[in-house]
């Protein structure tokens, strides 16, 4: 498909999003919040060739402002609480997305742009980049996942300082307390990431799903009901056809080609 604010490319099972507003800071409004769903919905239906997804911003100063808070301006309160079902159907697919999701933050993430960040599987991020959950400054909370995502990636303690005082931090902090996964410089960053999406995207297919989803558990039950999750989806990878080309390849010393089957 093609869309108005979105870009898509995907080359060698690694698929490129791109947020495509960068005239507004890359801001979520209505479209692009109708057309992310529509996209991360039918990747949730099947995946096709993608096995994993890098999440950007257009430019090199912001990867997403949040919410339009342009478009927001007079909203009654309905059509409000129907643009924001949007995002939260969004978080869903970000968090239940069966392929591994990178986002490669290029410049500045506020507000919304901050929860899709710790909503994510992991993240690389610019070193000129800011963060910021701004909702407490305006009059609301968190709202696409931040008072619970966030606290997974940071930590309770640090995640009420972030959101409490909606005060903006730095790359480097963000590196520190967890947020991020590596820093890199604006020339390496999509280079360094599509590294590791194609790390990710030559792994058995199957395999990888089973892991996301199992350790999406470990923080959302206990260990012994963890690891009954786990013991379920491994299993579901012993009678694949990858399982046995993995441990073919091993054998004869080269690299496996795995189908997804």
């Amino acid at each position: 498909m093609t869309y108005n604010t979105l870009l898509t490319e995907l080359d060698s099972h690694v698929l490129t999003l791109t947020l495509n507003r960068p005239q507004a800071g890359n801001a979520l409004n209505t479209e692009m919040l109708t057309e992310l769903n529509v996209l991360l919905g039918a990747l949730y239906i099947d995946p096709g060739d993608v096995r994993c997804i890098i999440l950007t911003g257009a430019g090199e100063k912001i990867f997403c402002g949040g919410g339009d808070l342009k478009e927001r301006k007079g909203m009654t309160d309905e059509a409000w609480r129907r643009q924001h079902a949007l995002a939260e159907q969004i978080v869903r697919h970000l968090i239940e997305c069966p392929v591994p999701i990178i986002a490669a933050v290029n410049g500045a993430a506020f507000g919304g742009g901050c929860e899709l960040v710790s909503a994510v599987d992991f993240a690389y991020g610019v070193d000129t980049a800011r963060f910021a959950l701004t909702e407490t400054s305006l009059g609301i909370i968190p709202g696409a996942g931040g008072t619970q995502t966030l606290p997974r990636a940071v930590g309770v303690r640090r995640a009420k300082e972030i959101i409490l005082t909606a005060a903006a931090f730095t790359a480097q902090e963000a590196y520190d307390w967890g947020l991020l996964n590596r820093v890199c410089t604006q020339a390496t960053l999509m280079a360094e990431t599509r590294a590791t999406a194609l790390r990710i995207a030559g792994n058995a297919p199957v395999a990888i799903r089973q892991a996301k989803k199992s350790i999406n558990m470990a923080t959302q039950s206990d260990l012994a009901s963890g690891y009954r999750f786990e013991l379920e989806a491994y299993y579901r990878t012993v009678p694949t056809t990858d399982r046995i080309e993995g441990v073919l390849a091993y054998n004869e010393k080269r690299k496996p080609v795995f189908k997804g089957e």
